[in-house]
């Protein structure tokens, strides 16, 4: 009876994901295929990028819209949700075309994020729910940081929506409205994915970044809001993204650099350089994901002592994969700094 019932809530959430996947991917094929594509936003590469080509910004145009509809259609509770993915949708295709000064979209997350505590506060003390939001925005930015690399930014949301998904559909807690609009999101970035695959010929753009970024705060706040799932849950789903851009931005503010600033020097672009390539690249970071969504749905049945071990663990495995990646890229400026200085023209 239990595999029956966890079978009848899956198979409608596949079936939505993969109307979503087919969707996304029309869309964007449609884009590229017409040359829209070109001119809505284009990535110029420069000195920070990883890549040696224009490329457009336009997964945005597909992921967003579908998984948006998506949303309306199925959780009419989470209306808010979808209406604030619209607006930073907007407001960062704006920022993609003409560029907006950092205070107006810092303003426009803001208000995203407060809209959604505001108008359903969880039942915590006011400083706890201050704690949330900042994290939220946090996630709503740090998605837009790891938008660079070929396949990494849409398999971490197939990857990490994925995991809300069955969390909602097959947790203790299950709640199917929220499942399926994990799924969706999930399902649209396979579509996208399909693109942005090495070799990428698209790439999310802050119109895409942006508002997946607050998916992913929002559904994870309206998971733990409704007790699908607790507080660590989404941090542990999302885990190797948001290790990366912390850790990479603390260093950056420690040494009084201006953080915001386009740079390469965030975990998965230093392996890119290190000689893994896109494609290897990705394709490690997808076990990392993968083995940390299914530690974090495994510990949904344990006892809360038991979760908070396991969360601990985790963190300190991607401190020692952290940590040998530092080692190595270490070894490597050695490396080069002694063939500069052994050969001056090897630099130039």
């Amino acid at each position: 009876m239990m595999n029956y019932l966890l079978i009848s809530s899956l198979w409608p959430a596949a079936a939505v994901a993969l109307v979503c996947g087919l969707l996304c991917a029309v869309v964007l094929g449609f884009l590229l295929k017409s040359g829209l594509a070109w001119r809505l936003a284009t990535d110029m590469p420069n000195e920070r990028s990883l890549h040696v080509r224009p490329t457009p910004r336009v997964g945005g145009w597909g992921l967003v819209p579908v998984s948006v509809l998506a949303i309306a259609v199925l959780a009419h509770s989470l209306w808010l949700i979808a209406v604030s993915a619209i607006f930073l949708a907007a407001v960062s295709q704006m920022d993609d075309r003409r560029g907006l000064p950092a205070r107006i979209r810092f303003a426009a997350h803001l208000v995203a994020v407060l809209a959604l505590v505001v108008v359903y506060p969880a039942s915590v003390p006011w400083w706890c729910l201050a704690v949330i939001a900042f994290l939220m925005l946090w996630l709503v930015n740090l998605y837009n940081f790891m938008d660079g690399s070929d396949g990494l930014a849409g398999g971490m949301t197939l990857f990490g929506f994925g995991g809300y998904a069955l969390a909602a559909l097959a947790g203790p807690h299950a709640l199917p409205e929220l499942g399926y609009a994990c799924a969706a999101v999930a399902g649209a970035a396979a579509g996208f994915l399909a693109f942005n695959f090495h070799p990428a010929r698209i790439f999310l753009g802050d119109a895409g970044s942006i508002p997946a970024g607050f998916l992913a705060g929002a559904l994870g706040y309206w998971g733990w809001r409704t007790d699908v799932w607790p507080v660590w849950f989404p941090a542990m789903v999302f885990s190797p993204f948001i290790a990366d851009a912390t850790v990479t931005l603390l260093r950056r503010f420690a040494r009084g650099e201006k953080f915001w600033q386009a740079h390469r020097e965030h975990y998965y672009q230093r392996m890119v350089r290190l000689g893994f390539g896109h494609a290897k690249t990705s394709v490690i970071w997808y076990a990392a994901m993968f083995v940390g969504v299914t530690l974090a749905l495994l510990a949904l049945g344990l006892a809360m002592s038991e979760q908070w071990k396991l969360v601990v663990s985790w963190a300190l495995v991607l401190a020692l994969i952290g940590f040998a990646v530092d080692i190595r890229w270490r070894n490597f400026q050695s490396t080069l700094t002694r063939q500069t200085e052994s050969d001056p023209d090897a630099s130039k």
